[in-house]
């Protein structure tokens, strides 16, 4: 068996620790990566020790249905990374790249030594087309890889450019790594942050540890900011499971938005608690000021109800298989709670949430909503917005990728895919595989939730790959 891996990312490493894990008959095994820093992808490369890794390391694993994998790896190490208010290390992102390395590192000596034949091409692929049962993937250094099957670990897309801002001087239109774009702004600079989530967050830390003087604000449509993560405990759902979604499934043949709410109503009332009350603290989030609800926020991160907690986890390694069987009438209802959904589904560490919440207190940190147009004029911004207009020295993009978008440097092949038939766009964005010998692990995958997907969720759809392909044979 021959099997390609194109891109050398989390979603590679977890799908190489899967194929290690149960490697079956030996075959060829080639990653193609044409970037010098193999198995971080651009979220876990070097940049500064504020930008953190943001979720305890039982979430964290690249290992699927190990949640200690990561943590077992860190082991002393995150005692000097201790979030005290967590009760976990949250390590600088570069470090937790270096577990990524590791693993991957670790999996390819495994395949080589039950005989596997591996190597890595530094060089991007640009084509596939199918010949027969066998793959044929041309590079830009126009060589020529036969495959049986290929699995794209490609990433994500670019940040999105709402304003159509790309290429004014004063504009960053992806800020990572940090350590190279805050360079570039001055101290004392007023600064504008399009965006109000997780990377918005990663850049005011940023900016304060660097010791930025000038006002900062985060210009968003909501002016939400991210939920605070809770301190873990030990809890395991028991209802809202991918088992008791399926079992809806099998029993009624479909599963609606109001049966997983059961299942969440099911869970807390187990432990004694109000569903009612947990839900109608959720929406506060989008009418109170951000910095009443971060206070508070703060303020629960020891609170023992597990409400928050389930969804939390559940959203992410239940979610994605639960999206799939809901009718479209429920994802548009869901999709209508945007960034209520993302808020709690994707928390900003406590140690974070403090010093926005000192930046918010002392003035120097604004949350401005309603913002309408974002317009470069006379080497300055001009923002315009429900509470009039503003103008900024310096505008910095916090706006994710859309999920499911395309990586620039995959576009060339995934074109080749869609017109070779072996996969299709998604209408929602992403890829899906139209040939069984076709797999997509990772932010490409289409058919998934509207949501960023995690690492738990990119492990297990590279468990779910790697099963596929051992299993296909030759």
């Amino acid at each position: 068996m021959d099997i390609a891996v194109v891109g050398a990312g989390a979603a590679a490493v977890g799908l190489l620790d899967a194929l290690a894990a149960t490697a079956g008959r030996p075959g060829t095994l080639t990653v193609f990566e044409p970037s010098p820093r193999l198995w971080r992808g651009r979220p876990y490369g070097p940049d500064l020790d504020t930008v953190l890794v943001n979720a305890p390391p039982a979430v964290m694993s690249i290992r699927h249905q190990d949640s200690g994998h990561y943590a077992a790896w860190l082991g002393t190490r995150g005692t000097a990374h201790l979030d005290e208010r967590l009760g976990h290390p949250l390590v600088p992102r570069a470090l937790y790249g270096e577990y990524l390395a590791h693993t991957a590192e670790t999996a390819l000596v495994t395949l080589r030594e039950t005989g596997w034949r591996v190597r890595t091409v530094t060089a991007r692929v640009t084509g596939a087309a199918r010949s027969g049962g066998r793959w044929s993937l041309c590079t830009e250094d126009g060589d020529g890889h036969e495959a049986d099957h290929v699995a794209l670990c490609v990433g994500g897309g670019p940040p999105q450019d709402h304003y159509g801002l790309d290429g004014a001087p004063g504009f960053t239109a992806d800020p990572y790594p940090l350590a190279h774009t805050l360079d570039r702004i001055p101290s004392g600079s007023d600064i504008a942050v399009v965006g109000s989530g997780l990377t918005a967050v990663d850049i005011v830390v940023s900016l304060a540890a660097r010791g930025h003087t000038g006002p900062i604000t985060l210009l968003s449509r909501s002016g939400v900011l991210p939920h605070v993560w809770q301190r873990p405990v030990d809890h395991r759902p028991r209802h809202v499971t991918a088992e008791r979604v399926a079992a809806l499934h099998q029993e009624h043949g479909a599963v609606a938005l109001d049966d997983l709410i059961g299942l969440l109503r099911a869970e807390l009332a187990e432990e004694g608690e109000d569903f009612d009350a947990f839900t109608a603290e959720l929406p506060v989030a989008g009418t109170e000021g951000p910095v009443r609800r971060l206070r508070a926020q703060l303020a629960a991160v020891d609170d023992p109800r597990i409400g928050r907690r389930v969804l939390q986890e559940t959203t992410h390694s239940v979610g994605p298989y639960a999206w799939r069987l809901l009718p479209e009438s429920d994802r548009t209802r869901l999709r209508r709670h945007f960034r209520t959904v993302t808020s709690v589904a994707s928390p900003m560490v406590p140690v974070n949430a403090v010093t926005v919440l000192r930046l918010l207190d002392s003035g120097q940190l604004a949350v401005a909503a309603g913002v309408r147009t974002i317009e470069a004029a006379d080497g300055a911004f001009r923002v315009r917005g429900t509470d009039g207009t503003r103008t900024f020295d310096t505008v910095v993009n916090a706006v994710n990728p859309q999920p499911g978008a395309t990586p620039r440097t995959a576009g060339p092949l995934i074109t080749a895919l869609v017109a070779d038939g072996s996969a299709e766009p998604h209408p929602s964005g992403g890829l899906v595989p139209a040939h069984p010998r076709l797999h997509v692990v990772g932010d490409l995958a289409g058919g998934g939730p509207f949501i960023t997907s995690s690492i738990a969720g990119t492990a297990a759809r590279a468990a779910r790959a790697a099963r596929t392909i051992l299993s296909a044979g030759d």
